[in-house]
């Protein structure tokens, strides 16, 4: 007990510094710090656990997994306090606290969301960093792992190559990427068209909710896991732990990346490509990645398309595929890679698969800059003329790309409503839109390219709804007013991410946090009456 008043008098002290935040504000602020520190065990020195805009860490945290330099500038509103949490209790505090005194909750795990609204925010808010809750646990002999929230894809796949070299995971290629928020927005990867999403795998989690309870599946009862899975966390409470189901993976793998411009064909291919990409043997995964490149023969700016590869097999297994199906490719044994899985992760993730597993655990995203992303689906293929046109806008910027991503495999198998992820069977190819630049003043310019470039592609995309990734959040798309709005404003956006499981959504929300505490931007509304859900849900 004396610990914990000390611990409150510290806070006290630093949080009482003049001229830190408005004395109509101060109150509250003060409540919030007294409430965090009588609810933790003296075990762990509040200071640890807490960061107010005084302490000296508190820029270095904040801005420690901030990726998108579009999210660093002076005018956002900051958090007025950082939680660190050492076990879910420092979470239930926050939350407990939070509620009471009118705060919002931010929750951050990698800090790789595309808008920033894991550590942003409207209005004043509180920032629950997940960064410490990053253990994991594998068990081989039951093909499953437990996960803290806080870690990192590039952690897990480091941990289970540490117990197996046959196991693996269907989650995604960037190895700094937090679990948190990639498994609960789907999470794909170069072998989801064996296993499906990282979420499709998820056996089981552990959640705070908005009454600050602890619950795993079986108490949060199976609507709420659901939603939780491809529905995106945030809006339904701090989940700090996921049960993985592990998936097995071969002894040896086969890479390949063959690289053509558009005076080698690379439009040909291309167009190839569309129509077989999705129909290959779940085993493969063959990507197109569309840039601008420098053209070897005149020096001339042109556009580049990469064929990107990795193959559940040898390479005397994946020649004869490729030659029946892909001819034109060229494929030849000179340009395959044998290798383990996990050297795979090292390739796809931009390391040499020679390198160390150890680069797998560092926290240092490999890019840092400014950044818009977009996404879209495609249910037939985008003709030459449309591809045409696209080259041409590529052109004008050349730190542009697009990442064409084939489905089918087990993507077409698994049911659009199993999870709230819905983009299943029907789509071809998912594209990802990327631009990158280097000088804040350029941003808007930028920005409006980028909404020009996705308009042009409404002709060759799905339509009603022009579906989109959550995991590739898109702002453009439509946001909520201060966190809140209503079914109808939020369908906007809500039926490109979930389709028609956005209603099943909003029912879960609704009957889970009716007073809506976890809100953000794009978060699940909820439905203010049961006439009116009745009414808006037929």
């Amino acid at each position: 007990m004396e610990r914990t008043i000390f611990n409150m008098r510290f806070l006290l002290l630093i949080f009482l510094a003049p001229s830190v935040w408005p004395a109509s504000s101060s109150s509250a602020h003060e409540k919030f710090l007294q409430c965090f520190s009588s609810r933790i065990q003296p075990s762990n020195p509040v200071s640890e656990v807490i960061l107010t805009k005084n302490s000296s860490d508190y820029s270095s945290v904040l801005r420690s997994s901030i990726r998108n330099y579009r999210f660093l500038n002076t005018s956002i509103v900051k958090p007025q306090f950082i939680i660190t949490p050492f076990d879910e209790s420092h979470i239930q505090a926050a939350i407990v606290c939070a509620k009471e005194y009118g705060m919002q909750i931010r929750v951050r795990s990698g800090g790789h969301d595309y808008e920033g609204l894991s550590f942003e925010s409207y209005q004043e808010f509180v920032l629950v960093d997940l960064a410490k809750l990053s253990s994991i646990i594998v068990d081989i002999e039951n093909e499953t792992a437990w996960i803290g929230a806080g870690a990192s894809i590039g952690e897990l796949y480091y941990k289970i190559a540490d117990k197996s070299k046959v196991h693996g995971f269907p989650a995604g290629s960037c190895p700094t990427v937090g679990v948190g928020g990639h498994f609960s927005g789907g999470g794909f990867g170069t072998i989801f068209r064996k296993y499906g999403l990282a979420a499709d795998n998820v056996i089981d989690a552990q959640i705070v909710d908005a009454n600050g309870r602890i619950l795993d599946r079986e108490s949060m009862g199976e609507d709420l896991f659901w939603a939780i899975r491809g529905g995106g966390a945030a809006s339904f409470g701090v989940i700090f732990s996921w049960k993985l189901r592990l998936v097995s993976v071969p002894p040896t793998v086969t890479v390949f990346n063959i690289k053509r411009t558009l005076e080698q064909g690379a439009s040909n291919l291309l167009q190839k490509w569309q129509s077989i990409g999705d129909k290959f043997h779940e085993d493969l995964f063959l990507h197109a990645a569309i840039e601008v490149v420098t053209s070897s023969s005149n020096g001339n700016k042109t556009i580049g398309v990469s064929f990107v590869s990795l193959f559940l097999g040898r390479a005397e297994e994946l020649l004869p595929v490729m030659q029946d199906s892909f001819p034109e490719l060229g494929l030849m044994r000179e340009n395959c890679s044998e290798m383990s899985w996990i050297q795979s992760i090292l390739y796809f993730g931009g390391f040499s698969p020679r390198d160390s597993l150890d680069v797998l655990l560092s926290r240092t995203a490999q890019f840092k800059g400014f950044f818009k992303g977009k996404s879209d689906y495609v249910k037939e293929p985008i003709s030459e003329t449309g591809l045409e046109g696209l080259y041409r806008r590529l052109l004008e910027e050349e730190a542009s790309m697009l990442i064409l991503t084939p489905y089918g495999g087990r993507m077409s198998e698994i049911s659009d409503s199993e999870i709230p992820f819905p983009h299943r069977s029907g789509n071809i190819f998912k594209i990802q839109y990327l631009i990158t630049w280097d000088v804040e003043e350029e941003t808007e310019r930028h920005l409006k390219w980028m909404r020009r470039l996705y308009a042009y592609m409404a002709p060759y995309v799905s339509n009603s709804p022009r579906a989109a990734y959550l995991n590739y959040r898109d702002l453009d798309l439509g946001r909520n007013n201060n966190g809140n709005t209503s079914f109808a404003k939020a369908s906007v956006w809500g039926l490109k991410y979930f389709k028609n499981n956005f209603k099943r959504l909003v029912q879960v929300k609704t009957a889970t946090d009716p007073s809506n505490f976890f809100r953000n931007e794009q978060s699940i509304p909820v439905l203010p009456s049961w006439r009116q859900r009745k009414m808006n849900l037929k």
